[in-house]
């Protein structure tokens, strides 16, 4: 591990620049790391924002060629932004929280520097995140979407049900007549899908979640399946429209009868925690659970 740490010597800095905070916790860490002996860079948006001299790289994805760690500032919507930007790249990523739940990130912002401190002494792992993709046709249009936490299919602003086949493998599941379905990474389990009733799994499981949203057969629960399943949504009803989402951004619209398929990406992200982090502590913590635990 200490050698990993050892090739930690540029570390590229991305910023959310809608967040005020972002500026001086970017700038503290472009200190601390400058203390290190190491060298800084940022995506171009992140040196103006944050009002940094030295190694410009003009985005994320050219950012993180450029590095050999990336230290992302925000919350979770920051993490998956920056994940679809550099999705297939080997560069590890040490999200820094600046926003609420934060589930992706592994430092708060007041603790930037015992963090930095752990990672130069080589006291973190690596873990493997993976990646899921749709694909399909629109309107007449190709899609194709990358995502962390979730593909969602849902309506659009008019509150009435809308009907999605779906299968598995080519078996039928069934025809859901609801608000939307969530097909969820490992990762996702704790954002969107958790919120209509998912299950919570542990990111490194090897499952999607498919979980209807406000269906209308009681019936239909959240579903688990292998991450090796190959899922397909064909619109049936489409009035009110509906919309393709790739973690919460519109990829496409959907007509009668237009289908995608959804699988395993095969590029995935390489997140950095600190030894002394564990995901079951962080349900505890974040999500406020108490009673009796071993």
């Amino acid at each position: 591990m200490k050698k990993s740490a050892d090739q930690f010597k540029r570390i590229g800095l991305v910023g959310n620049v809608e967040k005020s905070a972002c500026a001086a916790s970017v700038r503290a860490a472009a200190r601390l790391i400058q203390r290190a002996g190491r060298v800084v860079v940022c995506d171009a948006a992140t040196a103006r924002f944050a009002g940094l001299k030295g190694a410009v790289q003009p985005d994320a994805a050219a950012l993180a060629a450029a590095v050999d760690l990336l230290v992302v500032f925000g919350g979770d919507g920051t993490m998956l932004h920056t994940a679809r930007q550099i999705a297939g790249s080997h560069t590890p990523i040490l999200g820094v929280n600046l926003g609420g739940l934060g589930f992706l990130t592994a430092v708060p912002s007041n603790r930037l520097a015992a963090a930095f401190k752990a990672v130069w002494q080589g006291e973190f792992r690596f873990e493997s995140r993976a990646l899921i993709e749709a694909s399909g046709t629109g309107h007449a249009r190709k899609i194709r979407a990358a995502a962390l936490n979730d593909i969602v299919i849902s309506r659009g602003a008019a509150s009435r049900l809308i009907a999605l086949d779906v299968s598995v493998n080519g078996e039928p599941i069934t025809r859901y007549r609801c608000d939307g379905l969530i097909v969820s990474s490992p990762t996702g389990s704790t954002a969107y899908s958790l919120a209509a009733g998912g299950a919570i799994v542990l990111p490194t499981a090897e499952v999607f979640a498919l979980t209807p949203i406000c269906p209308h057969a009681l019936s239909n629960r959240s579903i688990i399946l292998p991450l090796s399943s190959t899922i397909r949504v064909k619109a049936i009803k489409t009035e009110p429209a509906t919309f393709l989402n790739a973690d919460g951004q519109i990829a496409g619209e959907l007509e009668n009868g237009d289908e995608v398929t959804i699988r395993r990406s095969r590029s995935a992200v390489r997140l950095v925690h600190l030894k002394d982090s564990s995901f079951l502590e962080a349900l505890r913590r974040k999500l406020h659970w108490r009673g009796t635990y071993l």
